[in-house]
């Protein structure tokens, strides 16, 4: 299977770029709120991963963020963001990825998170290990959380939510070594998974945002959990981290 998913990733990846250095036009209109955006490089490059799985797996289900679900009687799922940082994408900063995972029976079988201005794929399948660029990764081996370098997100604050990330990040910003923002769900996750952050957590996160991050970070050996320390992502938020920072963490988004 990973083959062919860094395959349809790679293919969606060159769609992206020709929008990214404007060899195709790209108009942005808003999505839900006026800080949430897609463009036109999303619907095509989602299109574009939709068509390349139809031809392999015409009976497979497909969850897209930009078309939604097309439900089958199959027990596989594709799950699909097209481009994940789409704010980044359309300032063109190279912080934006394509992420698909496939789930069979609701579980996460395979993903690969690709960010294709920075030249780094990342890709796993259960039982085969977590790799970038064909490399196996693992995560750090940070164990205190005054020495972590971490990232987070602010999607709570785009939609305008009353309970956001704010709170737990005052907290959390006097204590970690170093905190950085970069503006994609998937990318992040897949950085925890190959040791460049230590640990991440956002809230206000969607299913297709992270269904290949988490499962690559588990895949690699590290740890994955809700804010709260169940198993209940990205409904209840999403903390991913070395195992032995994870417990570290989780009396800071205590009430």
């Amino acid at each position: 299977m990973i083959p062919f998913i860094e395959s349809v990733a790679r293919k969606a990846g060159r769609e992206a770029m020709d929008y990214f250095n404007c060899m195709k036009p790209n108009t942005v209109s808003d999505k839900t709120t006026t800080r949430d955006l897609v463009s036109t490089a999303d619907r095509a490059v989602e299109k574009k991963i939709i068509g390349l799985i139809r031809e392999k797996y015409p009976d497979h289900c497909i969850f897209g963020e930009e078309s939604g679900h097309a439900d089958t009687d199959s027990e596989y799922c594709w799950v699909i963001d097209p481009i994940d940082g789409t704010q980044s994408f359309v300032k063109r900063h190279p912080y934006f990825s394509i992420s698909i995972a496939l789930k069979k029976k609701g579980r996460a079988i395979a993903g690969c998170v690709y960010a294709p201005a920075l030249n780094l794929l990342f890709s796993a399948e259960e039982g085969k290990g977590a790799f970038e660029n064909g490399e196996p990764i693992h995560p750090s081996s940070c164990s205190t959380i005054e020495t972590a370098a971490c990232c987070t997100g602010f999607a709570c604050l785009r939609s305008r939510l009353e309970i956001n990330n704010l709170h737990y990040f005052n907290r959390l910003v006097p204590v970690i070594r170093d905190i950085k923002r970069c503006g994609s769900a998937a990318l992040d996750l897949a950085f925890v998974a190959s040791g460049r952050y230590d640990a991440y957590w956002e809230l206000n996160l969607q299913e297709y945002d992270v269904a290949a991050g988490a499962f690559i970070v588990l895949t690699a050996g590290a740890s994955v959990c809700d804010i709260f320390g169940g198993n209940d992502y990205p409904a209840k938020g999403i903390l991913a981290a070395t195992p032995a920072l994870l417990p570290q963490f989780l009396p800071y988004f205590k009430d």
